[in-house]
């Protein structure tokens, strides 16, 4: 790694004893300029800039730590490592406060030094370097395991690691190698719609044996296993794709031990489908026989999901036969967070019961950015639209309830019911002018695509495990890979208006593969 060009100032009354350390860094090929005092090192600093300042914290006239007091001033975010002979927690403390780099204690060796200023000064540069060199090793085993993806369980592996291959490689700033992972993602896309289209009627029938863990197996995999005496914490981001849940981790691996597992979403992959089959471990179609009435079929607006807590309690009495404590919440805006935190306070305090917090925001914010410009540009893309769904997150009551949680010593599992892909192409449908209107799956009579590759069609609502239609003849479009369904009466509208959004309800992994991870408080 080049480092000509790096300036160093070594402030240090000590400077003579420090002649091994200066030559090691000057072969690494950095340029050291050496200060014995404070002051005189201040008056440099005004006359010109360096990468990095090496500050000695015990020195006569100005400390170290009054330097770095001024200094702060001057150039709040000049890079700073304070080297010093206490070991006071103190002026550790002190010196943390103010920000510096990194801290090491005298006698410290020529390496010591070396390692800490290239971990500072190139640490992103290496960083980046090796995260490519691992992906081009990697890209010819990943290839293959794309190819030769056969079950559902591979296609998640594989779909899971180039998630997580795009999120190191943006950070790393590698666009060329971005190129490689989308084109990988784009061929995992059809392959898996493909998949699914032959094999989820056959998963859903129970025709085909060793099925993945669908939405209705959710609570009775993942949720059970963690009740007991102590409450549960059950909280479903809405729409929450596995880039976004990757892009939050870190802030949740602060308080929990964080256990990621992944699962799949029945179809539709829309909230009345998917999380109402999550929270009642049933099939639509089971759900309409029990509860006659409860939904129209044909509709995904309303109050098709207004009796999710009914659906858990009665779930969770078929799996455990008793009757479970369930504290139900359903935040769309932090407006009402007093009245909320203060309910879900009250659940995490009763035995056994599983308090339940469902969270709209992301949803919301996706399908409003087709309608917004503003939205539109804060997330024209999957990079963006994590940083806002993260921004969101990092001061959402979502994330103070999971604080509050952790600090109870209360395990939570988290999950969402769907995700959403980035729409880019359209796909051409026919239809009645009773179709749904949704631009990723549409149910109607006389309905079908112009090109049968780009969709998941059937007539038969047990493929797809839905109520039995109220009309004959009722046909059932999904879209596939990222194709958004049109009319040829307005193709042109409908491409101006929705191209480039961020849908659901159709065949990919971006919207059936997701996350569902147990948290367990870490000891305190």
């Amino acid at each position: 790694m080049n480092s000509i060009g790096r300036r160093i100032l070594w402030v240090d009354d000590e400077i003579e004893l420090l002649r091994p350390h200066l030559l090691l860094l000057q072969q690494r090929g950095f340029h050291v300029d050496a200060i014995p005092n404070g002051d005189d090192a201040l008056a440099l600093l005004k006359e010109q800039s360096y990468d990095l300042v090496l500050l000695d914290e015990q020195m006569p006239g100005r400390r170290g730590l009054e330097v770095l007091e001024v200094l702060r001033r001057d150039d709040p975010f000049a890079r700073v490592v304070m080297i010093t002979k206490s070991e006071q927690d103190r002026t550790l403390t002190e010196a943390i406060g103010r920000r510096v780099d990194d801290y090491l204690v005298k006698p410290t060796s020529p390496l010591q030094v070396v390692s800490a200023v290239t971990r500072i000064l190139q640490g992103r540069s290496i960083r980046q370097q090796q995260t490519a060199q691992d992906f081009a090793a990697r890209f010819p085993s990943l290839s293959r395991a794309r190819e030769d993806a056969e079950t559902p369980e591979e296609y998640m592996d594989v779909y899971a690691e180039l998630v997580d291959w795009h999120l190191r490689l943006e950070e790393a700033g590698e666009a060329g190698l971005l190129e490689s992972v989308d084109g990988l993602t784009h061929e995992l896309r059809r392959d898996f719609g493909f998949r699914i289209r032959n094999q989820y009627p056959e998963w859903v029938r129970g025709t085909r044996k060793n099925r993945p863990t669908l939405s209705v197996d959710l609570v009775r995999e993942e949720l059970l296993p963690i009740m007991g005496d102590k409450p549960v914490f059950f909280v479903i981001l809405d729409c929450m794709r596995l880039d976004q849940w990757r892009a939050m981790v870190p802030l949740l691996s602060a308080s929990f031990e964080v256990e990621e597992r992944h699962y799949l979403s029945i179809l539709p992959t829309a909230t009345p489908y998917s999380r109402n089959a999550i929270f009642s471990g049933l099939f639509p179609d089971e759900i309409e026989e029990k509860h006659p009435g409860w939904w129209d079929s044909f509709s995904d607006e309303g109050s098709v999901n207004d009796f999710e807590d009914e659906l858990l309690r009665t779930q969770l009495r078929r799996l455990t036969g008793k009757a479970v404590p369930v504290h139900y919440e359903k935040v769309f805006t932090d407006r009402d967070a007093d009245a909320i935190r203060a309910r879900v306070r009250s659940g995490f305090k009763e035995k056994g019961a599983v308090v339940a917090l469902v969270s709209s925001f992301v949803d919301l914010m996706t399908h409003g950015r087709s309608e917004s410009q503003v939205l539109m540009e804060m997330a024209r893309d999957d990079a963006s639209l994590r940083d806002l769904t993260l921004a969101w997150f990092e001061r959402s009551l979502v994330f103070q309830l999971l604080r509050e949680a952790a600090a109870a010593g209360i395990s939570v599992l988290i999950t969402t019911d769907h995700g959403s892909v980035h729409c880019h192409r359209p796909s051409t449908v026919f239809a009645r002018k009773d179709a749904t209107p949704s631009l990723r799956y549409k149910f109607g009579a006389d309905l079908r695509a112009e090109k049968s590759d780009t969709v998941f069609a059937t007539s038969d609502p047990g493929d797809l495990r839905l109520p039995p239609p109220d009309r004959l003849g009722t046909q059932y479009v999904l879209a596939m890979e990222d194709y958004f369904l049109v009319y040829p009466t307005r193709l042109r509208e409908y491409q101006a208006r929705y191209r480039g959004s961020f849908l659901h309800g159709g065949v990919s992994p971006d919207e059936m593969i997701l996350p569902v991870a147990r948290l367990t408080p870490r000891a305190r």
